[in-house]
């Protein structure tokens, strides 16, 4: 396998802007990264987790920068120089040459690194017509939780791309509570957390309260104050964040991160379209 197999899944889509494609070449790149880790004993104690999950394993139809992860019990030890090293020497296959720079502060529970390389799109032919310059350098954020909520539920997937390649993931109620606690907790709006809450509800994801439950515990204004975690609290506080959002903020922070096909959706959000969404889901609950 060469920069040839890169080349060819760059030219199985169509693109409308150079943006577009631009990011067509990252979203492949994670999936790259993804299978290097899969090929090692990177998942025998780590989970994915987050929008790329999501995107690669579930279909999510937006983009996403990051690649997070989260241990599947804590260490304060983790580092991520030994897993990198064998990403990197799997991907020089594929053209790359990436810088891996780690950010992880010493005391830090989320451990940050940064690969980025700006030698693929120098040898690929970029099919958009109307690009104005070179391909950017591409910057993929890699980033792991050591210190884990507890009662994380597990699924195997499986990459075919750009090698056969197994990958152990959080399943969707514990995605749907984790996504849930970064709505609730958050300090700031992030529209990217609103776009995914209406595409768990509108597919009645059930929800990992013992996992939530724990998570609001580790962090948020929760904490130690010993709630009961179910789906009426959780209805109450989602119908107050609803009431309290911003929605045009949120629609402006998540529009760079949606295909053409996607935006018309975002002239449809109102504080009705989130209620009504959220009372559609609560309906379609279990007792």
């Amino acid at each position: 396998m060469s920069v040839q197999a890169i080349q060819q899944r760059l030219n199985a889509r169509e693109y409308r802007s150079e943006d577009e494609e631009d990011q067509a070449l990252r979203e492949i790149t994670q999936e790259v990264i993804l299978a290097a880790l899969g090929r090692g004993d990177f998942f025998t104690n780590a989970l994915f987790q987050g929008g790329t999950c999501l995107r690669i394993f579930h279909g999510l139809n937006r983009f996403s920068e990051d690649l997070d992860f989260i241990l599947r019990d804590p260490d304060p030890t983790f580092r991520w120089g030994d897993h990198l090293a064998r990403v990197e020497q799997e991907l020089r296959a594929y053209g790359y040459r990436f810088e891996i720079v780690d950010r992880t502060k010493a005391d830090a529970a989320v451990k940050k690194a940064f690969l980025k390389d700006d030698s693929l799109g120098k040898v690929l032919e970029l099919q958009f017509a109307f690009r104005k310059g070179p391909l950017a350098k591409i910057r993929i954020k890699l980033e792991i939780d050591t210190n884990p909520p507890a009662a994380s539920g597990v699924a195997l997937e499986y990459m075919d791309f750009p090698f056969l390649s197994a990958v152990s993931i959080q399943d969707m109620p514990t995605l749907f509570a984790g996504k849930l606690h970064a709505l609730l907790c958050r300090e700031y709006i992030k529209g990217r957390d609103w776009f995914d809450f209406l595409w768990y509800t509108g597919r009645g994801t059930p929800v990992n309260y013992a996992f939530l439950s724990a998570a609001l515990e580790q962090v948020g204004p929760w904490t130690s104050k010993g709630e009961t975690v179910n789906i009426d609290w959780l209805a109450k506080e989602l119908g107050g964040a609803i009431d309290q959002l911003d929605l045009g903020q949120a629609a402006k922070d998540v529009e760079r991160f949606l295909p053409a096909s996607e935006l018309p959706s975002l002239n449809l959000w109102s504080r009705d379209l989130f209620l009504r969404q959220l009372d559609k889901w609560r309906a379609a609950q279990p007792d």
